[in-house]
């Protein structure tokens, strides 16, 4: 099995040490976030389920949980703000991959083929906004784990309110501050 493949109901009981029963009921109930195969099977991201583990103070072993990298999807229109933000990210530690899309679109083909930990997300994009991004990743059971970094020229309250409000993480105005974009991105991470 892939280290970021999404796990069965079975391979989360094995782990909690309970039947399959129980955790369909933790599924069904809306406590444990899963997503439903079209065979009608049940699949849960390992983020959701590490959430899950918190939420319920339950053990969270790092081993079952590590991948060999972290991913940071960076969402800009702005070539400059995309070099910048990579040679940030790449500071934060070894192992961290970096993907980029230059609109919502972009993003959203990236978010299902490339799997990012972390999204570093301009809110003023042409066709799809950050906003909308934010609002398709978090209503997506196999994407809502997804950290996310706000970046935005635009430091109006409401649109930073808003995006808080729709899923984002954390934000940063532009032009951005070097130490702290790699302090966030590293805490984003850690958390992922």
């Amino acid at each position: 099995m892939r280290a970021d493949a999404p796990l069965s109901t079975g391979d989360v009981a094995r782990y909690c040490g309970v039947s399959p029963g129980a955790v369909w009921k933790w599924v069904k109930k809306g406590r444990l976030k899963a997503y439903r195969l079209p065979g009608g099977a049940y699949r849960i991201e390992r983020g959701a389920f590490k959430a899950f583990l918190r939420e319920n103070d339950l053990p969270v072993d790092p081993t079952f949980f590590a991948r060999p990298v972290k991913r940071v999807l960076i969402i800009d229109d702005e070539p400059t703000i995309v070099e910048v933000v990579v040679r940030a990210v790449q500071q934060v530690k070894e192992g961290v991959e970096v993907a980029t899309a230059a609109d919502g679109f972009e993003a959203g083909l990236q978010i299902a083929t490339f799997k990012p930990d972390l999204l570093v997300l301009d809110l003023m994009m042409p066709q799809i906004d950050g906003f909308e991004v934010c609002r398709t990743v978090r209503r997506n059971p196999s994407t809502a784990h997804i950290k996310i970094l706000i970046i935005t020229a635009y430091g109006i309250h409401e649109n930073i309110e808003r995006a808080l409000k729709l899923g984002a993480d954390d934000f940063m105005h532009k032009p951005l501050n070097i130490p702290s974009l790699v302090s966030k991105v590293g805490q984003l991470l850690e958390a992922a």
